[in-house]
C-alpha cells in the first residue's frame, strides 16, 4: 500500500527523464561547442604560426630584392658621368619601375653631402648623420659589389600629406633606408679610375600602402613588426603605435614574452587583448628575423588576427546545433511519453506486483517473464531463484536455530562439568597439602600417601587443562604436530602399558591381538599416544564389567595395483555403548551425549574431538561405531603404511625370498 507523500516508479520515471534529459542534451552541445571551438583555435594556432613564418620571410626576400635592384641601379648610373638634370630623370624612372613599397629615390653628392636629385617631396633626411662618406672606400674593391655593400638605416619618417590619417595617428612611421656607393667613371674606358661619386638612396617606409582589410575566417592576418628592442616598427590596423615601445602598451607583458620567445627561436602563439584601435581580442603566431637594418639585429614578426574572425565558423555550428537540439527534444519526448512507460514502467510494476504476493503468501503463480527487456526476464529469474532458495534458507535457519539450542545446552553442560572437573582435583591437592602440612599424619607412610594422592590429582588437572588448550590451539589453527617415522605397536604397547593399572583395578580383561610385523608409519609419536590414550582411556572409563580388545591390522586401500596400505587399530569395549542417532555428535568439542550417564564418570567431552583433528593432521582416520546402548563401543583408528613391507591385496604378509627379506629389512632399519 502507498504511503502518503510516495509516487509510483511511472511518474518518477517521467520525470526524471523530462528533468535530466533537457540539461544533459544541453550540457551536450555546450561540451560540443566547446570542443568545435577548441579545434578552430588550434587550427588559427597552426595557420598563424606558418604564416608568421611565411611573412617574415617574405620581408627579408623583398629587402634582399630591393638591394639587388638598388645595386644594379648604383652600377647603371657610374657607368657615365651625368648631370644633375640626367640624374633626376634617371631616378624618375626608375621610380617608375621599382615596387610601390619604394617611396622615393636620392642621389647624394659625397663631396657636398646634398641631393643631386631626388623624387622625395618635403622629405628632410640628414644625410652626414646616416651614413658619412668614409663608410666605402673611395675606389672600389677589386671584387664584385654584393648586397653587404648596402648600408641600411632605421629612421622614423613624416607621413605623405596625401595619406589620410585619423585624429589618433601619429604623423611619423618608421622606414629604412637603404644606401648604396655610385663609383663614376671620369672618362670612357678608363675604369680603373672610378671614384667614390655618389650615394643612391631608397627610402622604404614599414608602413603600407592600404590599411589591412580582413575577412572573417582568414587565417592568415594582417603582419606586425617589432624590433629587438621593443619598438613597434608597423602595426597597420593602429598607426598610432609605431614608434611606441611595447614597455608602453596595455599588454606589455605579453609582448616583452613574445620578443622573448621569438629571440630565442621559438614559433609560437599567444593570445592579445589590448594592441588593437577597437581593443578586440586578438590571436597572433609570431617568429623572429635577421634584420635587414642590422644583420646583428632580429626582428619580431607578428600574423596578427581578431579573434571572432578566427571563430567565424561557429556561427554555422550553432545553426546545426539548434536544429540537432531541437530533433533531439522531440525525440526525447516521444521516448518519455511511450516507450519509457510501456518497456519499463510496467515491466517492473508487474515485478511488483508478484513480489507483494509473494510477501502475502497469495500466490501460488509463477513470476511473470517474456518481457521484451532482456534484464527484466533476467530480474525476473533472479526474483524466482531468489524466492526458492529464502524458503531453502528459512529451513536451514530453522535447523540452525535448532543445532544453536542444542549447543548453547551443551554448551552449559560443559561448564558445569568443567568446574566440577576442574574443581575435584584442585580440592584433592589442597586437602592432601593441608593435612601434611598442619601435621595430622602420623607417620611418614602417610605422608607420602597424601603426597602421591595429590600428585595423581595434579596429573589429572594436568590433563584436563592440557585438553583445553590443545582444543584452543585446533581452532585457532595453530597446533602443530612434527611427522617422523614411529614404529605404531612400539607407542600402542606404551599407551597400553600406562593403562593396565586403571584396567586391572576395575576387573577388567584386556585382549591384545598384535602384529608379528614392523609397522612404520609418519606420525608424531607423543600426540599419536595421547589418541592411543585417550581411546583406551575411555574405554575403560566407560566399561564397568567385560573386557577391551585391542587389535592391529594392515589393509590395502582399493583395488589397484598400485595403491598404498594402512594400518587399523581396532579398540573394541563391552561397555555402555552409545545411541545410533547420537553417534554424529561425538567428536564435536564439549559433547557429552548423555550427561546424566557420563557424568558419573567424569571428563570434559574433549578427547574424542582432540583425537580427530590430531588423526587427520597425520593423515588418517578415526571411526567410531556402536550397536546402541548397553551394546559397546568399537573405535577404529586408521594410518597409511609408511613401508607396505610385502603385503598383499588382502592385508596377508606375502611369501618372499631372502634376498627381499634382506632388503626390506635393510630398508625398515
Amino acid at each position: 500500500m502507498a504511503r502518503l507523500g510516495q509516487a509510483s516508479f511511472r511518474s518518477i520515471l517521467l520525470g526524471v527523464i523530462l528533468l535530466l534529459s533537457i540539461p544533459t542534451l544541453l550540457v551536450g552541445l555546450s561540451v560540443t561547442h566547446r570542443k568545435a571551438r577548441s579545434s578552430l583555435l588550434e587550427t588559427a594556432r597552426q595557420n598563424l604560426k606558418e604564416s608568421a613564418v611565411r611573412k617574415g620571410d617574405s620581408v627579408q626576400r623583398s629587402f634582399g630584392f630591393l638591394k639587388e635592384n638598388l645595386l644594379l641601379a648604383s652600377s647603371r648610373i657610374g657607368s657615365q658621368e651625368n648631370s644633375p638634370e640626367e640624374l633626376k630623370n634617371f631616378l624618375q624612372e626608375l621610380q617608375k619601375a621599382a615596387p610601390k613599397n619604394i617611396r622615393c629615390l636620392q642621389a647624394i653628392d659625397i663631396a657636398s653631402q646634398t641631393p643631386l636629385a631626388s623624387t622625395c617631396q618635403n622629405l628632410d633626411l640628414e644625410t652626414s648623420a646616416l651614413f658619412p662618406s668614409q663608410i666605402w672606400p673611395q675606389k672600389p674593391p677589386n671584387t664584385e659589389l654584393d648586397a653587404s655593400t648596402i648600408r641600411t638605416s632605421l629612421v622614423p619618417l613624416p607621413i605623405p600629406k596625401n595619406h589620410t590619417t585619423s585624429s589618433q595617428e601619429t604623423n611619423q612611421e618608421m622606414g629604412v633606408v637603404l644606401n648604396a656607393p655610385v663609383y663614376v667613371v671620369p672618362e670612357p674606358g678608363a675604369s680603373s679610375n672610378q671614384q667614390l661619386q655618389y650615394i643612391l638612396r631608397a627610402v622604404i617606409p614599414l608602413r603600407p600602402n592600404e590599411p589591412s582589410q580582413e575577412e572573417p575566417g582568414s587565417l592568415t592576418g594582417y603582419t606586425v613588426l617589432i624590433n629587438e628592442d621593443g619598438t613597434i616598427l608597423e602595426h597597420p590596423n593602429d598607426p598610432s603605435r609605431v614608434g611606441k615601445n611595447i614597455a608602453q602598451q596595455a599588454d606589455s607583458e605579453r609582448l616583452r614574452s613574445i620578443v622573448n620567445g621569438a629571440l630565442s627561436g621559438r614559433e609560437h602563439f599567444v593570445h592579445l587583448y589590448q594592441f588593437d584601435r577597437n581593443n578586440k581580442e586578438l590571436i597572433a603566431g609570431y617568429t623572429a628575423i635577421e634584420s635587414p637594418v642590422n644583420p646583428e639585429k632580429k626582428w619580431v614578426v607578428l600574423a596578427v588576427t581578431r579573434l571572432d574572425f578566427a571563430l567565424s565558423g561557429l556561427n554555422e555550428l550553432r545553426q546545426v546545433y539548434g536544429v540537432l537540439l531541437l530533433g533531439l527534444l522531440a525525440a526525447n519526448f516521444l521516448v518519455t511519453l511511450y516507450l519509457a512507460p510501456r518497456l519499463l514502467a510496467r515491466p517492473l510494476e508487474r515485478l511488483g506486483e508478484y513480489a507483494l504476493n509473494v510477501q502475502c503468501h497469495t500466490t501460488t503463480e509463477p513470476v511473470p517473464n517474456n518481457f521484451r527487456v532482456r534484464e527484466f526476464n533476467q530480474l525476473a529469474e533472479a526474483l524466482n531463484t531468489m524466492v526458492d532458495r529464502l524458503k531453502t534458507w528459512a529451513e536451514e535457519l530453522n535447523a540452525a536455530w535448532h543445532e544453536a539450542k542444542v549447543a548453547n545446552r551443551l554448551k552449559n553442560e560443559f561448564l558445569a562439568n568443567i568446574s566440577h572437573e576442574l574443581r575435584t582435583p584442585l580440592n584433592a591437592i589442597i586437602g592432601s597439602i593441608r593435612l601434611i602440612r598442619d601435621g595430622f599424619c602420623d607417620d611418614r607412610e602417610e605422608e607420602m600417601g597424601f603426597l602421591i594422592e595429590a600428585d595423581e590429582a595434579a596429573i589429572h588437572l594436568l590433563d584436563l587443562i592440557s585438553d583445553l588448550l590443545d582444543l584452543a590451539k585446533i581452532e585457532a589453527g595453530k597446533l602443530s604436530i612434527h611427522l617422523q617415522s614411529v614404529n605404531l605397536q612400539e607407542v600402542l604397547d606404551e599407551a597400553v602399558e600406562s593403562q593396565k593399572n586403571h584396567i586391572q583395578e576395575k576387573g577388567l580383561q584386556l585382549y591384545e591381538q598384535k602384529s608379528s610385523q614392523k609397522l612404520q608409519v609418519k606420525a608424531d609419536p607423543s600426540r599419536l599416544q595421547q589418541i592411543f590414550f585417550n581411546i583406551i582411556n575411555n574405554a575403560i572409563k566407560f566399561t564397568e564389567k567385560g573386557s577391551i580388545t585391542i587389535s592391529t591390522e594392515v589393509k590395502k586401500l582399493g583395488s589397484e595395483t598400485n595403491s598404498k596400505f594402512q594400518v587399523l587399530v581396532t579398540i573394541q569395549d563391552t561397555g555402555i555403548g552409545i545411541d545410533p542417532n547420537l553417534q554424529s555428535q561425538l567428536f564435536q568439542p564439549f559433547v557429552m551425549v548423555d550427561g546424566s550417564t557420563t557424568r558419573s564418570h567424569g571428563g570434559t567431552g574433549l578427547g574424542l574431538a582432540i583425537s580427530r583433528n590430531l588423526v587427520e593432521l597425520m593423515g588418517g582416520r578415526i571411526v567410531l561405531e556402536s550397536p546402541g546402548k548397553n551394546q559397546g563401543t568399537t573405535v577404529t583408528i586408521g594410518l597409511p603404511l609408511l613401508v607396505n613391507n610385502g603385503y598383499n591385496a588382502t592385508g596377508d604378509r606375502a611369501q618372499a625370498s631372502p634376498e627381499e627379506t634382506r632388503k626390506t629389512s635393510q630398508t625398515q632399519n
